[in-house]
């Protein structure tokens, strides 16, 4: 069903799984002419507990407008559903789009993008692939959640910090939110991409793209640092791009500016030179 006419790509939202509590859409963006050069899963932010498909529109549609096919997610959130169990709607998408790249004649190596508590669950869903909790829901056989490749922006890469830096400033909102999403603090630390590193849990390390402006209030603001510097000790490459005073979420809520114009052409380029290596 195509939900808008735009100029320069093609815009549907479809279906892709069903729960009990209902259907999930995912919108996707492609190219109107000629056959994608990449494809991603776009998973949104929102404390993990709101905001939509919709979120990452911006950025989604720079993507499909350079000649890649994004889909753009809707997962279950509390009080539907909470960790691990959100992260499973994620893994279940990244293997239904690499059957739907191939049906494109797109490339089936997938990578994915997100952005604060989506940059979170991609980041984790791009260490742990294979993991039988996040890999619970039954897809097409032989196809695997593996991402060829990772971005995150303005990302929670460790989200027991981030609580507790909640807590102590009175950010009453947030901590509702990490109650609504984890189980308790154990889960925030087991579900913890920084914190998987530094156990040195055997993980998969795609090469890896953060985007984080040095004016986000809303992370403790050595997160990205840790983040980066854990990753290559671990054998990963990781790309971090720092942008001068820029808030969270900048790209999404200022798009025209020249930080988030800038952000969006180093996440285009990136997905260019991964495509391109192979």
């Amino acid at each position: 069903m195509s939900v808008e006419a735009l100029a320069d790509i093609h815009v549907e939202d479809i279906e892709y799984l069903r729960h009990p509590s209902g259907p999930l859409l995912a919108r996707i963006y492609r190219p109107k002419e000629g056959r994608p050069r990449a494809a991603l899963v776009s998973m949104h932010g929102g404390r993990w507990t709101r905001e939509t498909r919709l979120t990452n529109a911006v950025i989604d549609e720079a993507l499909a407008r350079d000649g890649a096919l994004v889909m753009a997610l809707d997962i279950r959130m509390p009080p539907v559903a909470r960790y691990p169990d959100c992260v499973a709607d994620i893994n279940y998408a990244i293997r239904w789009l690499k059957v739907y790249a191939r049906m494109l004649g797109a490339p089936d190596r997938v990578g994915g993008i997100g952005t604060s508590s989506g940059g979170h669950q991609i980041s984790l869903s791009a260490l742990r692939p294979r993991d039988p909790r996040y890999a619970a829901l039954p897809g097409p056989d032989g196809v695997d959640a593996s991402l060829a490749y990772v971005i995150a922006c303005w990302p929670v890469l460790d989200p027991l910090a981030r609580y507790r830096m909640a807590k102590a400033k009175g950010m009453d909102d947030h901590v509702a939110a990490h109650h609504a999403y984890w189980p308790d603090e154990a889960a925030q630390a087991e579900g913890n991409p920084q914190m998987i590193l530094d156990r040195g849990e055997r993980v998969e390390l795609p090469p890896a793209l953060v985007i984080q402006g040095t004016g986000d209030v809303i992370l403790p603001t050595d997160m990205a640092d840790k983040f980066a510097a854990a990753y290559r000790r671990a054998g990963g490459s990781v790309d971090l791009r720092k942008f001068d005073g820029q808030p969270h979420t900048f790209i999404t809520k200022a798009p025209a500016i020249p930080a988030s114009k800038e952000a969006l052409e180093v996440i285009k380029a990136f997905v260019r030179e991964r495509m391109a290596a192979g």
